[in-house]
């Protein structure tokens, strides 16, 4: 891998990151590549899956949480995200940041229509994947709004003006990239020290079956019913008891 060093070593990837990334396969892209992500890959694996470098990885996450720091109405940003995976991760960041969440089907108009009853104009347009998200790119083009992405190896980057490489299909890794990014995002404000970590954890960034959280929920209250109740001692009786014994 390339060992780019960013401005500043308090920016730069620590050991920690690099593992997190790793374990949410954010570096594992698609068998496809395509022209415009070639500088952005490191090689491939055994089954033909390009690796990304996760040091440009960084370095393009630095840059994005640069330029949304800049901006001084946090609502300003926009967060799209129309896969599914990337439904709680856009929802979480925009929580986290003050951010505008657009979880979902992107309904045509928001950035062009002003007659429009949730016509938007932000500063700064974040995309989960440009091709799903291709509705809000378009619009973001005629706007001329500047546009932040998470592009896989076989992403087109037409229109986008900040490319993130990373894996934006696994919810793991989708979920782990918007929290680094927000937690940048705030360390640059000074909310948080570089120095503690973050107390919000990534696991609530990443996507829940609606069906398996419910099972979840079911299983412990079964294990609540069963589990055998403590006995509780009653000081009122004892009390009484004691009480008709020394009289």
């Amino acid at each position: 891998m390339t060992s780019t060093a960013s401005g500043s070593r308090s920016l730069r990837m620590t050991e920690k990151d690099m593992q997190k990334l790793l374990a949410s396969h954010v570096h594992l892209g698609t068998k496809n590549l395509s022209n415009s992500m070639k500088t952005y890959t490191y090689g491939r694996t055994k089954d033909g899956v390009h690796i990304m470098d996760l040091h440009m990885t960084w370095e393009k996450l630095i840059l994005a949480a640069r330029i949304l720091v800049a901006v001084e109405n946090p609502a300003d940003v926009t967060v799209c995200s129309h896969r599914l995976f990337g439904h709680r991760a856009v929802f979480k960041f925009a929580q986290s940041i003050g951010a505008t969440c657009m979880a979902g089907r992107f309904i045509p108009g928001t950035f062009t229509n002003q007659i429009q009853k949730k016509y938007q104009q932000p500063r700064v347009l974040i995309v989960t994947d440009p091709r799903t998200d291709h509705q809000a790119l378009d619009e973001a083009r005629l706007a001329n709004i500047p546009v932040i992405a998470l592009c896989d190896t076989d992403a087109p980057l037409r229109n986008v003006d900040v490319a993130i490489p990373c894996n934006n299909r696994g919810k793991h890794a989708i979920a782990m990239m918007y929290w680094l990014l927000a937690r940048e995002v705030l360390r640059m404000r000074g909310t948080i020290p570089r120095s503690l970590d973050w107390e919000l954890k990534a696991d609530l960034f990443v996507y829940r079956d609606p069906e398996e959280a419910a099972k979840d929920e079911e299983a412990r209250a079964a294990q609540d019913k069963t589990a055998p109740k403590k006995e509780e001692f009653n000081w009122a009786e004892s009390g009484q008891q004691g009480d008709e014994w020394s009289a």
